[in-house]
């Protein structure tokens, strides 16, 4: 049983994994306060917590969550190490459960269970949502969709994961929800193991290395401890490297080593580690080209093609079906407008005939960014016509950026800069909070901070002062 979002309370990497396994989207805080950043940000479905905080810090979380009317289910990590064993004053205070230890898999499961089957809606409305998906562990994944186009895929899905195929290569464009695929194979292949994913285009060539193999103490500047890489870290799971293309040359023999060897060593070690995870790989980039010019490995990109799998773009026939069913779910599910919840119950025939008719250069992510912004928008029942605001640059609805023939010196590098910089000055420099707001991680919204050189007081262009622009971050930022 998956749930959507978990916040993981601790440094533990121990705790974070287990997080990992019954979460598709994982939260890490290191104190009471930033956590209750996060689930004021994010919405959490669960909050785990390492015991070292004791009693007396977890009575005052609570009572804090109770004063801020915040209805979160917490489970605490009791292993008895810090000489608590206090599952029962826990339970007390209001924590639902109690887990004996890090490596109690099965409760906590049973726990992420529980809180599953309580927030799906009953009756009627549990056979509604059930039609968006075409197949049952599509929905534990949120695939959704029923034309010709995600049944192929579907079925390729399957193949994949009922094989012993390592590596796995998912290609399509930006938005058409490859990391979706890599988490489908997995749950079919090895459910019970961790997904861990990292985006190769967010880390310079040195950090990327040392995050995938690991360091051990002094192989370089900065080195103080041994770190644990995230080969090592997936385990017998799935290492889900997202935007391969990205990742540099020298790097890209190292991986291919790695998958014909079945080992990898640290940066600065000499001792061989098994490497037992399955390797997942995407691109919205055509790699056959990429190495025909020389900019991707021509051997790393065979070994890679196996078998991939290619994610259609939103815009083709066999997909258009799907547009008016992605757009309610998207309504159905959203909680950029929590006060909205349950309010907006439909979209107009008119709101839904533009939405086919546009060709969703963004693919699923821009359609789902689009439908957040009428949320926002909408003052009825129904999302009508006037609120269905595609693309706002190519609309021109950039008044101060002058008419859309001058947008020719606008580029997404920019606008992503600006608007991660406004994030950062509207939560007065938050990162867990800014990460929040614009959909990414913590991690990725380091790397982008550093990437661009942005400042406290960095200057946002007044162009991007557009409130409705800032859903549509998530498609220039992630994938």
């Amino acid at each position: 049983m998956v749930l959507r979002r978990i916040v993981a309370v601790s440094r533990d990497t121990e705790i974070q994994r287990l997080a990992r396994r019954v979460g598709r989207e994982i939260f890490v805080a290191d104190d009471l306060a930033e956590t209750l950043d996060i689930i004021k940000t994010v919405g959490p479905d669960l909050v785990i917590f390492d015991d070292r905080f004791g009693p007396g810090h977890t009575h005052k979380f609570l009572d804090t969550v109770g004063k801020n009317s915040i209805n979160v289910p917490i489970v605490i990590v009791d292993d008895g190490e810090n000489g608590t064993g206090s599952s029962a004053e826990f339970i007390r205070m209001g924590a639902v459960d109690c887990l004996q230890g890090k490596g109690d898999y099965s409760r906590l499961e049973q726990i992420a269970s529980r809180i599953k089957n309580k927030s799906e809606p009953a009756g009627a409305e549990r056979g509604t949502l059930k039609t968006f998906f075409a197949e049952d562990y599509a929905a534990s994944v949120a695939m959704v969709g029923r034309s010709k186009a995600i049944l192929d895929k579907l079925k390729m899905i399957r193949l994949v994961a009922a094989s012993r195929c390592n590596p796995v290569l998912i290609v399509g464009e930006t938005g058409t929800g490859k990391e979706l695929a890599a988490k489908a194979i997995h749950i079919l292949r090895h459910r019970n193991e961790a997904f861990v994913a990292v985006n190769c285009a967010a880390l310079t060539a040195n950090l990327l290395e040392s995050e995938l193999f690991g360091h051990v103490k002094g192989s370089f500047t900065g080195a103080d401890s041994e770190k644990m890489g995230l080969l090592e870290l997936a385990g017998a799971g799935t290492l889900f490297l997202d935007e391969i293309s990205e990742m540099p040359m020298d790097l890209q023999a190292k991986l291919l080593r790695v998958i014909q060897e079945k080992n990898f060593r640290k940066v600065g070690g000499i001792k061989n580690i098994a490497c037992k995870a399955t390797i997942m790989a995407s691109s919205n980039r055509n790699l056959y080209k990429e190495s025909r010019a020389n900019r991707f490995r021509s051997d790393l990109y065979y070994r890679l093609s196996i078998c991939p799998i290619t994610i259609a773009p939103l815009r083709t026939p066999e997909r258009r079906e799907d547009i008016p069913l992605l757009a309610e779910y998207f309504l159905e599910t959203s909680t950029i407008c929590p006060e909205k919840k349950g309010k907006i119950t439909s979209l107009t025939k008119l709101a839904v005939e533009a939405l086919q008719r546009h060709n969703w250069p963004g693919n699923v992510r821009e359609l789902r960014n689009v439908i957040e912004r009428a949320i926002l928008l909408e003052t009825t029942d129904k999302i009508g016509l006037s609120s269905i605001a595609i693309n706002s640059l190519e609309c021109g609805e950039l008044s101060e950026a002058g008419p859309a023939g001058n947008i020719k010196d606008f580029s997404l590098e920019k606008a992503e800069r600006e608007l991660i910089a406004r994030a950062l000055q509207e939560t007065g420099w938050q990162k867990t909070r800014a990460a929040g707001l614009l959909g990414i991680t913590r991690a990725t919204l380091y790397a982008k901070v550093k990437q661009y050189n942005i400042e406290k007081g960095s200057y946002v262009a007044k162009g991007l002062q557009n409130e409705f622009l800032a859903p549509s971050l998530p498609q220039l930022v992630t994938m």
